[in-house]
């Protein structure tokens, strides 16, 4: 990107099953302590997966006031709206005292939208006929009601956009409110991703397709990148959600500056017969968009759900990118200890890249212990490692094919 397009992150907001903020986000990366244990959003007695990454102790009340009903919301909506407000805070940024005449974006990345209220409206259709179905779950139910409510309560000139492209929807929303910015269409955007896909229909149907980790006995360790002895992923929920400026929007308000997105590329998987070389493009894409060559990577925050095939097939993809510097790159992923956030992932990557930066530490790849055949990168087992970080790389793949890649720099003036 041009100089003149800089965009920089200036605030950050998480809700993860790891814990829930900064401080609590970053300490359970660096050790390595999962947040994934028995689901109690639910009774999953008679589930094969009874694990999942649930945020713990979230009560939307400490958000927002009762008058709104947060408690007829779609609990990603709920998310969503909270790691808005951590957000803004962490970004010392209040909306409503910004000069007017300039539009602030709002996007947002969803995948499963509303499922806990679209199969509660059913259940309620079933047990009590037609006429009793809360008339909440119309509006409660859309995909577009997480940014709609944040857009809302902002109190200044807004537009919200809902993105849903599969687990790189929160990244993909980044990139589009960045891509505001650097056109200068807008000067500040609020921009990431939420899911919260812990409900009985979603988690039968992941395991029916084969993408939920049975390993119910083990909650802590079932969620297993690049490693011998995983099944399959995790399913999990939370919110990532960012602050976006113009690097002179940010260094007129005197606002900390955590990181620079400095290239994007997004493309779908073309070739059946070469399964992720969609993702093999967009790294080579972002690189190139971020005036950037493979041996500039300090840091690849990888994909890396910890089901085999995908594991090794985003291994395969590192290789023919980075060639002879792809085993000297140092790569974790952190859904050892957060699970697959789905549209949570990229945005929960972006903010660890942040947090990496500014703490010099790698966070491990937890649960990391046997490498699967084909996986034979430097995947940080075990424990966090120094390292000065300047740019890194941040990979996202969903359902379907489609593939997200983002190149982000520590902030340097010049």
């Amino acid at each position: 990107m041009p100089k003149a397009d800089r965009v920089v992150v200036t605030g950050m907001g998480v809700l993860a099953p790891n814990g829930s903020g900064l401080k609590a986000f970053w300490r359970s990366l660096v050790r390595g302590e999962s947040g994934i244990g028995p689901i109690t959003l639910f009774d999953a007695t008679g589930f094969r997966t009874r694990i999942a990454g649930e945020v713990k102790e979230f009560d939307p009340l400490d958000y927002m006031p009762q008058q709104w009903k947060p408690k007829r919301m779609a609990r990603h909506t709920q998310l969503a709206f909270a790691a808005t407000q951590m957000a803004l805070r962490n970004a010392n940024f209040v909306p409503s005292l910004r000069s007017r005449g300039s539009v602030l974006p709002v996007c947002i990345g969803v995948s499963t939208s509303a499922l806990d209220v679209i199969e509660k409206g059913f259940h309620e259709l079933q047990e009590r006929g037609p006429r009793r179905v809360n008339s909440g779950v119309v509006s409660n139910c859309q995909p577009q009601a997480a940014a709609h409510l944040i857009a809302e309560k902002l109190g200044v000139e807004t537009q919200a956009t809902t993105i849903s492209s599969a687990c790189p929807s929160g990244i993909d929303a980044i990139a589009m409110a960045v891509g505001r910015i650097s056109s200068g269409e807008a000067e500040v955007a609020i921009a990431g991703g939420a899911d919260a896909p812990v409900t009985p229909l979603t988690m039968a149907s992941f395991a029916s397709a084969g993408l939920s980790s049975f390993a119910n006995s083990e909650p802590t360790r079932a969620s297993r990148p690049y490693d011998q002895g995983s099944d399959s992923g995790v399913i999990s929920e939370g919110a990532g959600v960012v602050v976006l400026e113009s690097l002179d929007h940010a260094v007129a308000r005197g606002a900390r500056i955590h990181l620079e997105i400095c290239g994007y590329a997004t493309q779908m998987d073309h070739d059946p017969n070469d399964p992720f070389v969609g993702l093999e493009s967009t790294m080579r894409l972002s690189l190139a968009n971020a005036g950037r060559i493979p041996r500039d990577i300090d840091y690849l925050c990888s994909y890396g759900p910890g089901h085999p095939t995908l594991d090794v097939a985003e291994v395969k993809m590192i290789h023919r990118v980075f060639g002879t510097q792809a085993k000297r790159l140092p790569i974790s992923s952190i859904k050892g200890v957060t699970g697959n956030p789905l549209s949570a992932a990229g945005p929960f990557q972006l903010i660890a890249c942040a947090l990496a930066f500014e703490q010099g530490l790698i966070p491990p790849t937890a649960n990391h212990e046997a490498p699967i055949v084909g996986c034979d990168l430097d995947f940080i087992p075990g424990r966090a490692r120094k390292a000065l970080l300047n740019c890194a790389l941040i990979n996202v793949r969903g359902l379907g094919g489609g593939n997200s890649s983002m190149v982000v720099e520590r902030f340097c003036p010049e």
